[in-house]
């Protein structure tokens, strides 16, 4: 039998890091890194923006070259797919028919795109989704060419990202989005209604509190019209559909562990089985920012995880306590987020939306939650900061006429009464 080590499942930013982060701390045992897409593992979030509009090449996708997985001595697997765990040989099983024995597994799996369960969305084509670079090309291909009329299904930070590209390269778009709002679980609305007035200004159309019905094509078999609720009827050339995503937990239920949107780990990211860990879009851990298990899809989340587990697998485990951050890239803005705002109770904003450089900041309980920063990267890294030292901040120090990022000094707490907050 084959000498036994680490086997990642996964070759996204989960599951490279953590077979990198393995070598950087000195871990000298077999590594296996599987991946089900063929090619060399490349980042997602340029697959919306700088990829589809032709700024952004292949190779640049890259998360490393092919020499590397040579120069550190990792197995590198792709094109073929893990179909069962054996916990008790520990050894997977792959659908070529491998077999592939560890001392420790890390489940980097990831997640899916949610589908859209209407007529036509499963039988037309020219309905796709954007999660893959197999998705991004054949996108990428049919927004190389003349305009198209494009609607986007889902006004997340994806579906709002691929709509930006699209207007700046010429096409029709429309968003149809079924909540009342834009990234209503992601943002306030003082950030989200901003973004979505900004790609409105563009000339995209944004219909909110809208649901899809249907999808109706031609005699070819292509999409062609989006039906709506409101018995509108929409023309299309191409339809997106960005509704969210599934995490792939389906191995890991198969073998007897813990699920529940997403695989469930603890403070250390290890599952029910300690020689088993999970990382990435497919975990759901106890975060100590929520309070609660949550699931983040985040590359940062990916890639402080699979530095946590290296940890652990290499004697030294820690809990995973790192305060959680994200972008998005909206054309030429760049959103900024630290800390996990769900379930806040007020907010403060700091500088002018309509100027396109402010910040909102989100307390629950009257403790600093999270920072949203639009076209202020400095606020966005203090606010990392301060979140991880755990530095208390109220929202009266924050509504202080002299408060600012760059200069916070903790001073007396001001009344509600003198300045408004934003609920």
């Amino acid at each position: 039998m084959a000498a036994r080590g680490v086997v990642v499942v996964g070759a996204g930013q989960g599951g490279l890091e953590t077979a990198a982060a393995l070598r950087a701390r000195g871990y000298d045992g077999r590594i296996t890194l599987i991946g089900d897409e063929p090619g060399t593992p490349y980042q997602r979030p340029p697959l919306s923006k700088g990829y589809l509009s032709g700024t952004t090449t292949g190779d640049e996708l890259e998360l490393r070259p092919l020499s590397y997985f040579a120069a550190q001595d990792i197995g590198l697997v792709t094109g073929d797919r893990v179909t069962a765990i054996d916990r008790d040989l520990r050894t997977i099983l792959l659908a070529s028919g491998l077999s592939l024995p560890y001392d420790r597994l890390v489940l980097a799996t990831g997640a899916r795109p949610r589908t859209l369960p209407v007529p036509g969305a499963a039988s037309l084509s020219g309905v796709l989704s954007l999660r893959t670079l197999a998705d991004a090309d054949e996108l990428r291909g049919r927004l190389s060419g003349p305009p198209l009329q494009l609607v986007v299904v889902g006004a997340g930070f994806i579906g709002l990202e691929l709509a930006a590209t699209a207007r700046a390269l010429g096409h029709d778009v429309t968003v149809v989005e079924v909540q009342g709002r834009a990234l209503g679980r992601a943002l306030t609305p003082v950030t989200s209604g901003w973004l979505v007035d900004r790609l409105r200004r563009t000339g995209a159309r944004v219909l909110l509190g809208r649901e899809v019905t249907a999808l109706r094509g031609d005699a070819a078999g292509r999409v062609r019209v989006v039906e709506l609720d409101v018995a509108e009827r929409i023309p299309a050339d191409v339809v997106v559909v960005g509704v969210g995503v599934l995490p792939n937990t389906e191995l890991a239920a198969t073998a007897g562990l813990g699920v529940g949107d997403g695989i469930v780990v603890d403070r250390q990211l290890r599952t029910g089985d300690p020689d088993v860990f999970a990382v990435g879009d497919c975990a759901r851990f106890p975060s100590a920012s929520a309070g609660r298990h949550v699931r983040l899809e985040s590359v940062q989340n990916a890639s402080d995880q699979a530095r946590c587990v290296a940890a652990a697998i290499c004697g030294e485990p820690v809990p995973y306590t790192a305060v959680p951050w994200f972008w998005s890239e909206q054309g030429p803005v760049r959103l900024q987020i630290a800390g996990l705002g769900a379930g806040h109770d007020e907010t403060v904003v700091h500088g002018e939306p309509e100027s396109a450089s402010f910040s909102v900041l989100c307390f629950r309980r009257g403790r600093l939650a999270a920072v949203e920063s639009v076209g202020r990267p400095a606020d966005h890294g203090i606010a990392r900061r301060l979140l991880a030292s755990g530095t208390e901040l109220s929202p009266e120090e924050a509504l202080r006429p002299d408060f600012g990022f760059k200069t916070y000094v903790r001073t007396p707490p001001i009344t509600k009464e003198r300045l408004s907050v934003h609920a």
